[in-house]
Order: C-alpha cells, then structure tokens, then sequence
C-alpha cells in the first residue's frame, strides 16, 4: 500500500529505543525524513548510526526543552508534517502514592505531549495540514499498571479527542494509539526475565488471546498508516493495539 508519505517530517519522542524507535524505522521505510529526541545521547548516537535519523538530545520533562526541541527541528527540517508523542514512564507506585510520583509522571507522559502538540500546531495551522499522534496504552482505557501511569495516560486519551476536535478544521488530524504489552529488550523487561526465564510465556499464555507479546513494528506499521492519507477519516480515535489483552468491548 503507497502511504504517501515521502518526503514528509516527521518527529519522534522517545525515539532511540523501543516502540519509538520502530516508528521512526517504519516512518523511514516509507520515505520520510525523521528526527528523535530522548535523553539518553549514547543510545541517541547508535540510533542515528543505525538508522540515520537527526537526534535531539533533550529531557521533554523540562518547558525549556520542549520549546528548543521544537525550534531546532524547524530550523533543520523546515516544517513538521507528523509529531508523535511517544515519550513516557512507568513511575510505579499505587494510589497512595506521594503527590510528587502523580506529578512526575504527568509531566512526563501527559504535559510534554501537550505542550509539543501546541507547539507543532502553531507551525501545522501556518500549512494546514499534518498529524499528530498519541502514544498511550490499553492502561490509559482501562485497569492495570501503576495509578500514576494510569491517569497520565487516561489523560492523553481524553486530551487527543479534544484537541482533534480544535484542530481538525484547519486540516490537521489528532489521533492515538493505545499498545497492549509489547516486548523490546528494556531494563523492565529484561529484570523479569532474570528472575524468572519463561516470564514471557507465562504473561501471554495468561493475559493476552493471541498468545504472544506484541512487537515495536507492529505499533510502528500503525503509526505509519494513521499519519496518511488513507486514515484520513480517522480522528480523535485511540486505537487498542493489543492481540486482544484488553478487556474492553470498545
């Protein structure tokens, strides 16, 4: 399927690793021209040796940050076409957490996609035209997880439908992607394994119908296709990307 997506600017949070990562990789295979941010500058300097990307290093917790992110990717590409907001963190920690672990992770998860969203609509509007895309979880929709990632990403849900609806007049769609468990070699996942080697097997073979983890290029083959114009009709949404983990019945 021709996306049409070449030669478009694309800007990818959380980009060096993971999920981030293999939304970039899919962006390039279609023909785009991509940047990545994260904090991590020696992971950030083998993701542009491996995929040839421009990279940002900066933390998207600070204001700061975020306004010079976006300034210098204009500066270097021109204009921005797609931004996709991947950045995020399992704080951990129930309900009774101290205030301070709900504000972090909403500064993290929830506030840096919201001030980058306002950011990259200003110069979208000037074009009138581009999307942006929301990376939550099926625990944004749903029970499960830590309470502040929760909430962070409850809020990102709900802020994806409203902003859509503002910026849809001035051709510009607001979308997101809501992934299930997916399996890429992070510390998280990496810990459970050490302690107990068939962890994987056991987590899909419990809580997931497909039977397996998902895969960061299965998000990716997502991302790719809402940010065209075949999923032109598509706005507001968050899609569960999940192998049926959700128990949801919408």
């Amino acid at each position: 399927m021709e996306l049409n997506l070449v030669g478009k600017n694309v800007l990818v949070t959380g980009g060096s690793r993971g999920i981030g990562k293999a939304i970039a990789e899919a962006f390039l295979k279609e023909g785009a021209r991509v940047g990545v941010v994260a904090r991590n500058e020696k992971e950030l300097l083998e993701t542009k040796e491996e995929l040839d990307v421009h990279i940002y290093s900066k933390d998207l917790a600070k204001q700061e940050h975020r306004e010079q992110l976006l300034r210098e990717f204009i500066d270097d590409f021109g204009s921005i076409d797609v931004l996709v907001n991947n950045v995020g963190a399992n704080h951990g920690q129930g309900a009774l957490a101290p205030s301070g672990v709900f504000k972090q992770a909403m500064e993290v998860n929830f506030i840096s996609a919201v001030h980058l969203s306002q950011l990259a609509s200003e110069h979208m509007i000037e074009n009138q035209e581009g999307v942006i895309i929301n990376i939550s979880s099926i625990f944004g929709k749903e029970a499960g997880g830590s309470s502040s990632y929760n909430a962070s990403k409850s809020a990102l849900i709900s802020f994806t439908k409203s902003l859509s609806s503002e910026l849809i007049k001035n051709n510009i769609r607001v979308v997101g992607i809501a992934p299930g468990a997916v399996y890429h070699p992070n510390k998280a996942w990496q810990n459970r394994l050490k302690k107990d080697p068939k962890y994987l097997e056991k987590y899909a073979e419990d809580k997931i119908p497909a039977g397996r983890l998902g895969k960061t290029e299965e998000i990716g083959n997502v991302a790719v296709f809402l940010a065209s114009d075949k999923a032109s009709w598509i706005v507001g949404t968050t899609i569960t990307v999940d192998g049926g983990q959700s128990r949801l019945n919408f």
